[in-house]
């Protein structure tokens, strides 16, 4: 079935039309709903395709839950009767055709089928998916399904949130449509992110998964490949590879000598990974150079993109191998360590073509920099739970890490009385929840045991050893650092009670980097020029910007996550409107920096 495009508008005719006008232009960006273009039309006049998304958006959040719920209900099954009968809109009939559920296998339909019965008895709700796609081209059959059976268990308040945001996807890309304005530069990132993808270890790659670890034939080919990016497709004036395996693009400024921005991220992976943790950060730089270049267009002042080798610390126990030589904290001692094959790092960078004598000579001259950026995918819920595709970065948190263990004295469960017992998983069970209770009376803290074990215990045992991990994160090292000593003393205060002793031993402790003001105010100014409202927020994950942190000013740019926010995982994903954002608030920012009217210019 042909489906007839609804007629072109633009934003001065929304912005200029009535009310009623108004909705008739917007008539099914959203499945039977009218009322949310008419919410929206009070939010007028919308200066970009995003301000006018964001305020449909917004419509819907500032509703009732009965008119949110009504939302999810005005949208049919995916393959089911109304598609058979013929009866879907326009709209839906293309989406769902795309996507190949209008040639479904009999044994793929009555799978359908079952799925949407047991979705709709469990949630009272029609399961919901934008079946374009974060490409907007259409998923497979085969994803819908596995989309489907993923979500089935989910509580029904998380899986009416997700309804809800998939159908805010649905419409920002019919929007995109009406409005002929397709995110070209965002599937220009989305398409180098999946082409990048096809470079993986084995077996993880005979699997279909992502994993990218330092030096690995995989990793070697993804660095061959950004080069070849950068140099035949972008534009960039140098593009080298240095002796960490870092690769280095360089659009000259204006003027000779002229002073550069630093930006980029890591290009390496965990294992089983998403293909946008790092590597967005890479490819977001790399479309704005493409893009002034195609242009003609030089600016005052250079840019070096930087796709750093390591920042997992998979393979070596590095972490920030890449970023640490330009700051110029790169440990000879770590050339020395060795992988789970016995090879050094030394070996492994000879191996492949690098020269580790030349590290030192990578630390740059914060004399010649502006300072450092970093575009990332936020890998947490707070943005896709806010419905905002960007957020400013305010800090990166510090970190403090210890290995602990509690010992009591192990004896029969069924003979030892409760109160002469010396549990020591008991007492570990204790500081767990002081941990999550004392963490959460601070916003700015997290607190994590991630590991927790009982070696040799047995079901009949009293735990005689309890072995656990502590992991404490917060914006400032005050905060952190106090909340690690209440906890180390709640453990005193339980192993006195109860009888037991403990040991615990840090492992890890990275300062805090609180983002440059001057440049948190960029980013801002950057957002706002998209017609979105301003988001702060920390990051408790670390990144390369912690690096650079000690040597110039950094400042970092969130973007959403899809699935919950989830990275680290196959399903970290990022939508092609949400990369187009990104590119363009990074374009905003170099303007900004580039425009003698700007606050804080010039640059430095």
């Amino acid at each position: 079935m042909a489906v007839t495009p609804a007629p072109p508008v633009d934003l001065s005719r929304l912005n200029g039309a009535s009310i009623a006008g108004f909705v008739a232009a917007l008539d099914g960006i959203y499945e039977h709903s009218p009322w949310i273009a008419e919410r929206a039309a009070a939010a007028r006049p919308f200066a970009t395709l995003a301000q006018l998304r964001q305020a449909l958006v917004q419509a819907v959040r500032d509703a009732g839950a009965p008119a949110r719920l009504a939302l999810i209900r005005a949208h049919p099954e995916l393959a089911g009767k109304a598609m058979v009968a013929g009866d879907l809109t326009a709209a839906s009939t293309d989406e769902q055709s795309r996507a190949g559920l209008t040639h479904c296998s009999a044994q793929e339909y009555a799978r359908l089928q079952q799925l949407n019965a047991a979705y709709l008895q469990r949630h009272g709700f029609p399961f919901i998916l934008a079946v374009r796609g974060p490409r907007g081209r259409g998923l497979g059959r085969s994803a819908i399904i596995a989309a489907f059976e993923r979500r089935l268990e989910e509580p029904t308040d998380v899986e009416q949130a997700e309804c809800l945001r998939q159908i805010h996807r649905i419409a920002e890309v019919r929007l995109a449509e009406r409005l002929g304005e397709p995110p070209v530069l965002g599937r220009r990132v989305w398409d180098w992110a999946e082409a990048l993808a096809a470079h993986s270890e084995l077996p993880w790659a005979e699997r279909g998964e992502l994993t990218v670890t330092y030096l690995s034939p995989a990793h070697q080919a993804c660095a061959a490949q950004l080069a070849r990016w950068m140099r035949e497709e972008c534009g960039f004036d140098e593009v080298t590879t240095d002796a960490v395996g870092n690769v280095v693009g360089v659009y000259h400024g204006a003027a000779a000598g002229a002073p550069r921005l630093l930006t980029g991220s890591h290009y390496d992976t965990v294992r089983n990974a998403g293909r946008y943790d790092g590597r967005l950060g890479v490819l977001v730089p790399m479309a704005a150079v493409q893009a002034l270049h195609a242009r003609g267009r030089r600016l005052p002042y250079g840019i070096e993109v930087v796709a750093f080798g390591e920042e997992e610390g998979q393979r070596y126990p590095t972490g920030f191998l890449g970023s640490s030589v330009l700051a110029g904290a790169f440990d000879p001692a770590w050339l020395e360590l060795r992988d789970a094959q016995g090879t050094a790092l030394r070996e492994a960078m000879r191996d492949a073509g690098l020269q580790p004598r030349d590290i030192p000579a990578l630390a740059r001259d914060p004399a010649r920099y502006l300072g450092y950026v970093e575009v990332h995918i936020e890998q947490g819920p707070v943005l896709t739970e806010l419905d905002l595709p960007l957020g400013v970065v305010t800090a990166i948190n510090g970190a403090v890490r210890l290995v602990c263990e509690v010992r009591g004295r192990a004896s029969h469960a069924g003979t030892t009385p409760m109160g002469q017992r010396r549990d020591a998983a008991a007492a570990v069970a204790e500081l767990v929840l002081h941990l999550e209770q004392r963490a959460a009376r601070h916003p700015e803290v997290v607190g994590t045991v991630g590991m927790l074990e009982v070696p040799g215990g047995s079901i009949n045992v009293v735990p005689g050893r309890c072995t656990f991990s502590l992991d404490i994160r917060a914006t400032t090292d005050a905060q952190r650092d106090a909340c690690l000593a209440d906890t180390l003393a709640e453990l005193e205060r339980i192993c006195a009670r109860r009888g037991v002793r403990h040991h615990v031993r840090e492992t890890m402790r990275v300062a805090a980097a609180p983002c440059a003001p001057l440049w948190c105010e960029r980013w801002a100014r950057a957002v706002q020029r998209l017609g979105l409202p301003v988001h702060r927020l920390p990051s408790g994950a670390g990144h390369d910007a912690m690096q650079l942190h000690a040597c110039m000013p950094q400042a970092m740019l969130f973007v959403r996550g899809q699935n919950g926010g989830i990275s680290h995982n196959p399903l970290e994903e990022v939508t092609d409107e949400d990369a187009e954002l990104a590119v363009r608030a990074f374009q905003a920012l170099l303007d900004d920096l580039a425009d003698p009217a700007a606050p804080g210019w010039p640059a430095t």
